[in-house]
C-alpha cells in the first residue's frame, strides 16, 4: 500500500536488451516518491540509473524491454506508465514529467536561440499564441535568475557558459509546471559555486511549484544536499535505500560506504584513495603515496613570466583586430621537476586558457614561457613540435579525445610516429608497455575506444601522453566527469607515474578537494589574474581572498 501523498511508485522494475544476450540491466527496483519531496538515486556509471529516469518518460531505446510497474498517482486511479503508447506519452513529457540532461550543449539545438526553444517548449503544452508565448520564454528566463532576458532569448547555445546553458535547461523541464522533474546529472561539470547556485535555483523553484524531483549523481556530497531519500544502486540492483541523513550517516552497506570514502578529503592528503574494489574486500586504505622530495634550492623546469594572452574580437576594414579579450592578464609562476600545481577557480577564469598557451594552442601577445631555460612565448607553428615531446596534455573529455576509427595501440603510438622516434615492430612493444604503464591488459591495444569504460578511455588519455616520454603533464579537468571511484583509481595512478617517471604536473580543475589532494601548490585565479597562491593545505584552510573563500564555501559537503 502506497502512502497517501505518494505521486509515484515503481514497484520490482526490471529493464532488459534481449537483443545483447538478453543483457538485464535494471534488476527488480522499487521505491516511492512523495509530492514535493527529493529521491537521489546514487551509483556508477553503468548502474542504471539514466536509464530508470528514461524509463519514466517513455524514452528507452526500443529494443529495451520493460517489465513491472512505473505507477503515476492521479485523481482517479493510479496509472502504469509501461503500459502506454508512443502517443499518449506526448501527454505526459513536459506536464507531467520535465527532464534536466546532464549535457546541455547536446541537448539543447544548436541552431535555433535558446529563447525560441524555450518558447516552442511553452507552446507545444500550453494554449497561448506566439506573442503570449514569447512573454512567458522571458519570464521564464528572468526566474531562472539570467542576466538581460531580452539578450539572452536571441543567444545560440554555443554563446553561453555552461551554468547559464543548464539554466535554460531548468526553465525548459519546469515552464509547464510539472509534477515530476527528473534531473540527470544536471550539475557534473560545472564549477562548485555555479553549482551550488543551480542546486539552490531547483530547491527554489521545486518549493515554489510543489514538484517532486528524481535527482540522479554519483556523488553522495552533493545528494546530501538535494535529498529527502536515497537509493543506492550498483550494477542495476538497489544496495541501499531509506531516508537520506540515515543513509548518510549510518550507512549499511559495503558498498555505500565505499562511495563515501572515495572522495578526495583534506583527512586523505598524502594517501592512496580507497577504490570500491578494495574497500568491498577489506583492504587496508592507509597506504601512505610515495611522493618526490622537493626542496626550495630546486630549479624550475618551466617558468612563466608575466603572461598576457589576447583574442581578438574585431577586425578592422584593413583586416587587423581592433579589439581584444585579454584571457589572461599578466600571470607568473614556477614548476619544478616531480611539483604539482593546482590552478583552480570559476568557468571563463583563464585555467585552460594558460595550458593552451603552453602547448602553443593560444594567441600569447607577451610575456615569457622558460622551458628549460628557453623562452618559447614567442616560438613558431613549426617550432612547437620539440615542446610537445616535454610537455603533453591530458583532456577533460576521453571520448571526444579519442580517434573513434583507431585502435587503442594506434592511438597512443601515434605521436611516435609524427616524431618518428620508432617503427615497426619497436612500436607494437611500446604500444604494450605504455598500456602496462597505465595498468591496462596488452590486449587492449586491439580494441576501439567504444569498446572501453570511462576510467580506462583516460588511461589512454594518459597513456598517449607519456608516448613521448614527456616531462611535464597538463591535466586540463582530466578527472571532473569521472564517477569518485574510477576518479579515485586515475588519481592514485598520476601519483604513482609522478614518483616512478619524476613527472610535474600542472593539474586544472574547479573541484578544491581533488586539487588539494594532487597539489604541492595551488594558484587562485579570478578574470585572468591570479588572486591568491600558496601551499595547497593553506590555501583549503586558511584563505586570505574573500573570492577564495567564495569557492570553499560552495564545496559540496557531505
Amino acid at each position: 500500500m502506497s502512502q497517501p501523498n505518494t505521486l509515484l511508485s515503481v514497484t520490482d522494475l526490471k529493464i532488459s536488451f534481449p537483443a545483447a544476450q538478453h543483457f538485464e540491466a535494471v534488476k527488480g527496483i522499487s521505491f516511492a516518491l512523495q509530492k514535493g519531496a527529493t529521491l537521489a538515486i546514487v551509483g556508477e556509471s553503468g548502474s542504471g540509473k539514466s536509464l530508470i529516469a528514461l524509463s519514466m518518460m517513455g524514452l528507452q531505446a526500443k529494443e529495451a524491454l520493460i517489465q513491472g510497474q512505473i505507477c503515476l498517482q492521479q485523481e482517479h486511479e493510479p496509472i502504469n506508465l509501461v503500459s502506454l503508447g508512443q502517443k499518449v506519452w506526448q501527454e505526459y513529457r513536459g506536464q507531467v514529467f520535465g527532464m534536466i540532461f546532464q549535457e546541455p550543449m547536446t541537448a539543447l539545438n544548436p541552431v535555433i536561440s535558446v529563447g525560441k526553444q524555450l518558447q516552442e517548449c511553452i507552446a507545444q503544452h500550453q494554449a497561448l499564441n506566439p506573442r503570449a508565448a514569447k512573454a512567458k520564454a522571458l519570464e521564464w528566463i528572468e526566474k531562472v535568475k539570467l542576466p538581460q532576458p531580452e539578450h539572452i532569448y536571441f543567444r545560440f547555445p554555443h554563446q553561453l557558459s555552461g551554468g547559464q546553458k543548464q539554466r535554460i535547461m531548468i526553465a525548459m523541464a519546469m515552464c509547464n509546471r510539472p509534477q515530476i522533474l527528473l534531473a540527470d546529472e544536471p550539475t557534473t561539470a560545472l564549477d562548485a559555486t555555479v553549482q551550488q547556485d543551480i542546486v539552490g535555483l531547483m530547491k527554489e523553484l521545486q518549493q515554489e511549484n510543489e514538484t517532486a524531483m528524481i535527482f540522479i549523481t554519483h556523488d553522495l556530497a552533493l545528494a546530501a544536499q538535494m535529498a529527502d531519500q536515497i537509493l543506492v544502486m550498483r550494477q542495476g540492483e538497489c544496495v541501499e535505500y531509506g531516508p537520506a541523513q540515515e543513509i548518510l550517516q549510518n550507512p549499511q552497506e559495503k558498498y555505500t560506504q565505499a562511495l563515501l570514502s572515495c572522495r578526495p578529503h583534506q583527512g586523505n592528503k598524502g594517501k592512496k584513495l580507497p577504490v570500491i574494489a578494495d574497500f568491498i574486500a577489506g583492504k587496508s586504505t592507509t597506504e601512505t603515496v610515495a611522493q618526490p622530495i622537493l626542496t626550495a634550492k630546486d630549479e624550475a623546469i618551466l617558468r612563466i613570466q608575466d603572461l598576457h594572452v589576447w583574442y581578438p574580437e574585431g577586425k578592422s576594414l584593413f583586416g587587423t583586430s581592433t579589439h581584444f579579450f585579454k584571457a589572461i592578464n599578466g600571470i607568473s609562476f614556477d614548476l619544478k621537476k616531480g611539483e604539482t600545481i593546482g590552478l583552480v577557480g570559476e568557468s571563463g577564469c583563464g585555467k585552460s586558457t594558460i595550458g593552451k598557451s603552453l602547448m602553443g594552442l593560444a594567441p600569447i601577445r607577451s610575456g615569457t614561457i622558460l622551458l628549460e631555460n628557453q623562452d618559447i612565448a614567442g616560438f613558431k607553428n613549426n617550432q612547437w613540435n620539440s615542446v610537445r615531446k616535454k610537455m603533453q596534455l591530458v583532456f577533460q573529455d576521453p571520448y571526444a579525445s579519442l580517434n573513434p576509427r583507431r585502435t587503442a595501440g594506434e592511438i597512443i603510438t601515434e605521436p611516435i610516429l609524427i616524431h618518428q622516434l620508432r617503427k615497426g615492430k619497436n612500436l607494437h612493444l611500446e604500444a604494450e608497455r605504455l598500456l602496462d604503464l597505465v595498468q591496462l591488459p596488452k590486449a587492449a591495444a586491439h580494441r576501439y575506444p567504444h569498446q572501453f569504460s570511462g576510467g580506462q578511455r583516460q588511461r589512454l588519455g594518459i597513456a598517449r601522453a607519456l608516448a613521448l616520454e614527456a616531462e611535464i603533464l597538463i591535466c586540463d579537468e582530466s578527472v571532473s566527469a569521472l564517477d569518485v571511484s574510477v576518479q579515485a583509481q586515475i588519481l592514485n595512478l598520476l601519483k604513482e607515474l609522478q614518483y616512478e617517471l619524476g613527472l610535474s604536473y600542472l593539474f586544472i580543475s574547479h573541484d578544491l578537494s581533488v586539487v588539494h589532494y594532487m597539489a604541492d601548490q595551488i594558484l587562485v585565479m579570478h578574470q585572468g589574474l591570479i588572486v591568491e597562491r600558496g601551499s595547497a593545505t593553506d590555501i583549503l584552510q586558511h584563505p586570505q581572498m574573500p573570492y577564495t573563500q567564495k569557492l570553499i564555501a560552495a564545496m559540496p559537503q557531505g
